[in-house]
């Protein structure tokens, strides 16, 4: 132990214990070890700090001064510490935070006034993207993740599971006509994602066993939000999560087909974080909120 505030917190405890035998006791070390150490601080110091003799040990005059000096000196840094990482009033820093963009559109978006109001002191830097974030690499606190996990070193906060449905516009059904099975898709649009871990077909359901079928349609992009846009336009039918397309559901904006096909069709979703049990405390409390808020919100898809 060579820093200073270590050889303080050994020098208080002598002081308090009475024994260096003790001391060594209470802090795993060895008395021979504790006795170098207070011989090092004096040696520094160029005073004696303690008059030791076969029965007891007591404190010179310089030794009280720096004991008590320490002692003010250790609290102090032990309340800087505990205001940095405790104390809602007092959060303060910056999240970084990514999730795809339809969920953190209609999932993470609604939820950020109401941390605010608790938070007041948090900054919450927000990026939506569907392609996958490195948190290194883009310095990211928090990422929310729809799909399968990779296997990395990252913590994971599971929040639920997102069913997936195929949806159109009344608009298009009426044009187009409803697909009933399978089969029936290949004269349909099929909107589809362009990004680097998506595969241009959809696993549907038939007969018990689970088809990869080929889509194609009018248009390709790299975010389910375009998608929804599209399909309410008009312009083809679209796979897409449940919380996505909830409230176009409810509406009647868009219309859910084929329920069958992509039943157990779905995907879980997580908070994926550094630091583990070590997290700063901005992203602590920031977890905290929104979690059991998000695990509410995608079990409310799954009982509707």
């Amino acid at each position: 132990m060579d820093n200073r505030t270590g050889e303080m917190q050994v020098f208080i405890r002598v002081v308090e214990s009475g024994s260096f035998s003790e001391t060594a006791r209470q802090m795993m070390m060895t008395p021979s070890t504790v006795s170098k150490l207070i011989s090092r601080i004096e040696e520094r110091l160029g005073v004696r700090l303690l008059e030791r003799s076969t029965r007891r040990l007591s404190l010179t005059t310089e030794g009280r001064h720096y004991y008590e000096r320490s002692r003010t000196l250790l609290g102090q840094l032990e309340e800087i510490e505990r205001e940095v990482s405790l104390g809602a009033a007092k959060v303060r820093g910056t999240v970084r935070v990514s999730a795809s963009v339809g969920f953190g559109m209609v999932a993470v978006e609604p939820l950020l006034p109401a941390f605010w109001r608790e938070y007041p002191h948090v900054v919450i830097d927000l990026s939506l993207s569907d392609e996958i974030v490195d948190l290194y690499l883009d310095r990211t606190d928090v990422v929310f993740r729809v799909g399968n996990l990779a296997s990395s070193n990252l913590t994971s906060r599971k929040l639920g599971t997102a069913q997936r449905k195929i949806v159109a516009s009344p608009d298009y059904l009426e044009r187009f006509g409803k697909p009933e099975r399978i089969q029936d898709l290949a004269n349909h649009q099929c909107l589809g994602l362009n990004f680097r871990r998506s595969v241009p077909v959809w696993p549907l359901k038939e007969g018990g066993r689970v088809l990869n079928r080929n889509i194609s349609g009018p248009l390709i992009a790299n975010n389910g939000e375009s998608l929804r846009r599209m399909a309410l336009a008009g312009m083809g039918l679209a796979r897409m999560g449940e919380f996505h397309v909830r409230d176009d559901l409810r509406t009647g904006a868009l219309v859910e087909i084929m329920d069958e096909a992509v039943e157990g069709d779905s995907e879980d979703v997580h908070a994926l974080f550094l630091g583990g049990s070590l997290v700063p405390h901005r992203v602590r409390v920031f977890l905290d909120f929104m979690a059991p808020r998000l695990k509410a919100f995608l079990d409310a898809g799954t009982r509707a």
